[in-house]
């Protein structure tokens, strides 16, 4: 009788209890599936598929020598665990909780049946201060800090398991996926763990100052998302090791060690946002498909503008910013959070895009893909919550602040590599010429602008704003804030601003968080 461990978004071997578990109920095999499910889904890339494999060709090696072979699996979840039922005698599975895109949902739901059809005992563990069936936010960050400040899971010292022979690990192209131009980071846990040293002894007492520059925060943030996206590492031992280093940082008691400190509390923060907003899907999966805001229903869907989204996707709209930091990520895998809340604002307002399709887009692009997170924010940014301040970057003052002396834009869209820099954040304002003498005629060389930007938000300002004085919105507004509000959770403000807020707009305690934001 044989114990199988299914590995999902857990790809590590610290701080995992179904693993620890496995280790002590006798015989057991590891398992990572291949889904078909998951290849075909409109979220999933090649860069996601490709960094995974990196995790499990060392997560295979460190399991081997514990004495636990890793099977990989390509096929329906439900059908592969029948052949490893009749093949291996399972009666136990063992796995992680999942707060994922619809598709995990389903297949969580077939796999429950095919368990209790076979008679397999299926447990699960939680990985991350997403609390499942929840009844109220009421408390919520005090449930996330006692599960964070628990005792990691010990490494396994060794397991019993019988001899399998272990095929190679599958390429892209076995998968039917083109391979991926994208520079990935080292995959596994090893390189998680380096990262999380790196950033916490090295990097992480610039985060604050650098972590709205498409520029510095390349280096200035943690750059975890993507390793924590896909378990690499808990977020509870990041949390502890966050919490030790500004332990010692401020026993150290110099003015540099204060700084680094207060910088890595900043970071601390959001990882509870992290989660915060993972718990928002898991308490309602269906705000992956539709409105927060029932109210908003029909504010974006009667009409799909085909020409805008393509220019958006293309980093082609005529706005720099806009552009450089579509293009950036699109070769990257990867941007800085308030260049990913501009991009989703511009699509939202300027160009008054529903977030379905961008979000699918981003989905794509962002190597640290998180659903919780991805869908929550996309909806925020696109002011459809019913309940959050609508957030409207402007793309020419984005510039201007985080890009000063114009080298993003300028690494990102060369075409406008010659343009004096009193014209890079608003091209069209040159005149002519400056724009022929910079090789850079707007409307050929470069975009005119797809939308006038000062007219466009000024429309979706009304259409918002009136919409949200509708008494019917105001009442699903509380209604939404009771059930998915950060004030009753526990979480406490994080910027000056906002405690100054909290009184009077609760919403507004909200944060601008992406995947990496939340880890930045």
């Amino acid at each position: 009788m044989t114990t199988l461990v299914w590995f999902k978004r857990d790809l590590r071997m610290h701080d995992h209890a179904p693993l620890a578990a496995a280790a002590q109920a006798g015989p057991a095999v590891g398992l990572y599936v291949i889904e078909p499910a998951w290849l075909a889904s409109p979220e999933c890339d090649a860069r996601h598929v490709a960094f995974v494999l990196g995790g499990l060709a060392l997560l295979r090696a460190r399991l081997a020598a514990k004495g636990l072979p890793l099977l990989v699996e390509h096929g329906p979840m439900t059908e592969v665990l029948e052949r490893l039922r009749q093949r291996l005698g399972v009666v136990r599975l063992f796995s992680h909780e999942e707060t994922g895109p619809g598709w995990t949902y389903d297949r969580d739901r077939a796999v429950a049946t095919w368990c209790r059809a076979q008679g397999v005992m299926w447990q699960e563990w939680p990985q991350t201060g997403v609390v499942r069936r929840l009844r109220s936010r009421t408390g919520w960050a005090a449930r996330w800090a006692a599960r964070m400040n628990a005792a990691e899971c010990a490494e396994p010292r060794g397991f019993t398991a019988p001899r399998l022979d272990l095929p190679e690990l599958p390429m892209l192209a076995h998968l039917g996926l083109a391979p991926t131009r994208v520079p990935l980071p080292e995959s596994g846990e090893d390189a998680a763990l380096a990262t999380l040293d790196d950033f916490l002894q090295r990097r992480g007492g610039r985060y604050r100052r650098e972590l709205s520059s498409p520029l510095g925060a390349a280096t200035g943030c943690s750059r975890l998302s993507a390793h924590l996206a896909f378990g690499m590492v808990s977020m509870r031992r990041v949390h502890q090791a966050t919490e030790a280093r500004i332990a010692a940082l401020q026993a150290e008691g110099d003015d540099a060690s204060r700084r680094f400190a207060h910088a890595l509390r900043g970071f601390a923060g959001r990882l509870r946002w992290h989660c915060h907003f993972m718990q928002k899907l898991e308490d309602e999966p269906e705000i992956e498909w539709r409105n927060f805001s029932r109210a908003c229903d029909g504010l974006r869907e009667p009409v799909f503008d085909r020409m805008r989204f393509d220019a958006w996707c293309q980093g082609q709209t005529g706005y720099p910013m806009v552009d450089a930091c579509m293009r950036s990520l699109v070769a990257t895998g990867w941007l800085n959070f308030r260049m990913r809340a501009m991009l989703v604002s511009f699509a939202a307002y300027h160009l008054w895009l529903h977030w379905r399709q961008p979000g699918l887009h981003l989905a794509r692009q962002f190597l640290d893909f998180e659903a919780g997170i991805h869908w929550s924010q996309m909806q925020m940014q696109s002011g459809t919550t019913g309940i959050n301040t609508l957030r409207i970057y402007s793309p020419t003052k984005q510039a201007r602040d985080h890009d000063p002396q114009g080298v993003f834009i300028r690494r990102w869209v060369p075409e406008l590599a010659r343009l004096p820099l009193p014209f890079l954040a608003e091209p069209w304002t040159a005149p002519p010429e400056v724009q022929r003498a910079a090789a850079c005629v707007i409307g050929r060389d470069y975009p005119a602008p797809i939308v006038d930007a000062t007219q466009a938000v000024a429309q979706a300002k009304d259409r918002l704003y009136g919409l949200r004085r509708q008494p019917e919105a105001r009442a699903e507004a509380d209604a939404i804030q009771s059930r998915h509000g950060s004030r009753k959770s526990g979480l406490p403000p994080t910027t000056k601003r906002a405690r100054t807020r909290r009184a009077r707009s609760p919403g507004d305690l909200q944060r601008d968080l992406f995947a990496d934001e939340a880890l930045s």
